[in-house]
């Protein structure tokens, strides 16, 4: 079995310490494989900023936890205008990963980043053709047998969010990425931006999309809430089957909420134990 980790919208500067150090203390209890960081690291890029973010980082690797992260929109600098379009992720680069396309292979899992901040763009995100091109070579050249995990900060699918169920827009080409992925086999989507944490199955979304997982995280150390307290997710992965559990922030610590488990047969996802409620329910 493997266990991921997934946090995204960290926002430091616009964070509270005792949650950065539940989280911490909660992935250390959890002993996960890979932590993956869904990107929004900062509030607004600053270099302070970028070092406090840093340090999280640095004691999660010294406790022995392995992280793949992607940028976000909120790590590319919004006020300093000839930085946002000269140099938007040098910040980025130095304190959290010079490598803005990662790659994580476990036993079983293949994890592959791709960032899609964007310094034109503002709050939303896009895709180009190279890290389409980046992610049908990688996933090709990759254990075929392994779940595969893409990682992005904006959503690849425009997602109904909050209380409102108003309908946030996708990542810019969507339907071309959408096209890479389902061609590369991907078998789960990860990403944040939203504040909301939240799980479908692809083709409920788009019909043309492929066979993929969809999971949205929430923030987990932030105080820019959006109609939910800080999470964040614990995915298990084994053989054909994932657990997904929330870790919400309750009673001054993280602890799991709600479980779900997802079983894959053929090119679909299903929710395990689903036809077996939906008999009950018809007698």
């Amino acid at each position: 079995m493997a266990r991921l980790i997934h946090l995204s919208d960290l926002h430091f500067g616009a964070h509270e310490p005792r949650l950065v150090n539940a989280v911490a203390e909660r992935i250390d209890e959890e002993k996960p494989d890979l932590v993956v960081i869904s990107g929004d690291f900062t509030q607004r890029a600053r270099t302070e900023q970028f070092k406090e973010a840093c340090e999280f980082l640095d004691r999660l690797r010294e406790a022995g936890h392995d992280v793949l992260a992607v940028p976000g929109n909120h790590d590319v600098p919004l006020y300093d205008v000839f930085r946002r379009f000269l140099s938007p992720l040098t910040r980025y680069k130095r304190y959290i990963d010079d490598t803005l396309c990662p790659v994580h292979e476990l036993a079983g899992v293949t994890v592959v980043g791709i960032n899609t901040a964007r310094s034109f763009t503002f709050s939303d995100g896009r895709i180009n053709e190279e890290q389409m091109r980046f992610i049908r070579e990688t996933f090709g050249r990759t254990d075929s047998s392994a779940l595969r995990v893409l990682v992005t900060h904006h959503p690849l699918f425009a997602l109904p969010v909050g209380e409102t169920g108003e309908v946030k827009r996708a990542v810019g080409r969507n339907e071309l990425a959408l096209d890479a992925a389902a061609e590369s086999g991907v078998d789960m989507l990860l990403a944040g931006h939203h504040h909301t944490a939240s799980t479908h199955s692809a083709r409920d979304l788009v019909t043309r999309a492929g066979p993929a997982l969809v999971v949205q995280a929430g923030t987990a150390t932030s105080v820019r809430l959006r109609d939910e307290e800080q999470s964040f997710n614990r995915i298990d992965v084994e053989g054909e089957s994932v657990t997904l559990t929330l870790q919400r922030w309750k009673n001054e610590k993280f602890e799991s909420d709600t479980e779900q488990r997802y079983e894959r047969e053929g090119d679909h996802w299903r929710i395990a134990g689903a036809e077996k409620l939906a008999d009950e329910a018809a007698h």
